[in-house]
């Protein structure tokens, strides 16, 4: 597999070839909604069709990033920690953020005799993270290197999170910073109780947890492609939006022939109301995550974030729908007054 450092993509471009196969790559996470049911659905595929769909699945961030610049998938839902981390590596000339997904989403829980009864208490304790270098990893090594002030961040365990509860329950973990339905999980089935939420310890109580991203390269070679990906991931960011709970049982499906563990019930519905489902990456979110990287020693220099967000097909679409809803509503009050 291509380095990051060596992967940022040449912009030959290809308008004119048709894409064969379109390749999208997520995680088995609430978090990652849109990007889960609009595989299970079928939407994805008819949107990009005669194209053929195929879809990886991914545990965090860093492997995925990996796989993007190496050329093996073409569009991603990722946390914008990854997202960064590739900015800097490529120069600016790797990735494009062109929406965001999710916000908030992350619980920080706590194993039962584990002494830890508030975020104050994870100082030296073993503290599980899903990844290496993943959004969650560098919000939990900030809050213990610039927080609780912290010498090291040796404690933090970059362990996947499958594999967290069996490791909770044997007492091998003390904590975990984790991305829904994940932290839910570990207090359904490992009996973890929560200390906090990750979203507190943001301004304005907000934060981007999951974004949309691709390659400049298959951005600018094929828009048509992205605004039809795009399109699927709004009708299903509205959706959820507006009536989350509705499809519960799709996404309790959907993530249980991703990763073959039925989440116990309950654990979905109490993971839903962590997570804000949005299109719009907030671009403080970004700012501040860059500042830790840099602080936190991932990159050599504080990461430009000229160029990485690019919402111009985002704005279209956005655009589109304010102009059709402008349209209905002018209609209807035509054919009112007609009645």
């Amino acid at each position: 597999m291509m380095s990051l450092a060596s992967a940022a993509p040449s912009c030959q471009r290809e308008e004119n070839r048709p894409v064969q196969q379109v390749r999208i790559g997520y995680f088995a996470n609430l978090t990652h909604a849109q990007a889960v049911l609009g595989v299970a659905s079928g939407d994805f595929a008819k949107a990009t069709a005669p194209a053929q769909l195929k879809t990886q699945v991914f545990n965090a961030g860093p492997s995925l990033i990996e796989a993007l610049l190496a050329g093996e998938i073409d569009v991603a839902y990722v946390g914008p920690g990854p997202a960064l981390n590739a900015q800097s590596k490529t120069h600016g000339q790797g990735i494009r953020v062109i929406a965001g997904a999710a916000d908030n989403g992350v619980l920080i829980v706590a194993r039962d005799g584990s002494g830890i009864k508030s975020l104050g208490d994870l100082r030296g304790k073993r503290l599980a993270t899903p990844q290496h270098g993943n959004t969650q990893d560098l919000a939990a090594r900030h809050f213990l290197r610039s927080v609780l002030h912290q010498r090291t961040d040796d404690n933090v365990l970059p362990i996947p999170n499958a594999e967290q509860a069996g490791m909770m329950i044997r007492g091998q973990i003390d904590a975990s910073w984790a991305p829904e339905p994940w932290g839910s999980f570990l207090v359904a089935q490992a009996g973890a109780h929560v200390i906090g939420e990750e979203k507190d310890l943001w301004p304005q109580k907000r934060f981007t947890l999951t974004v949309v991203v691709t390659t400049p390269e298959f951005l600018a070679n094929h828009p048509d492609v992205v605004e039809k990906l795009l399109r699927v991931h709004r009708d299903w960011t509205t959706r959820l939006r507006q009536d989350p709970e509705k499809y519960l049982p799709q996404l309790d499906s959907a993530l249980f022939v991703l990763t073959g563990k039925r989440l116990a019930g309950g654990v979905l519905a109490s993971a839903l109301k962590q997570v804000q489902f949005s299109d719009e990456p907030l671009a403080p979110t970004f700012q501040a995550l860059a500042d830790w990287s840099y602080e936190l020693g991932f990159v050599a220099q504080p990461p430009s974030l000229a160029g990485l967000l690019d919402t111009s097909m985002l704005r279209k679409l956005q655009q589109a729908n304010v102009a059709s809803a402008g349209k209905e509503a002018a209609d209807a009050s035509r054919d009112g007054a007609a009645r």
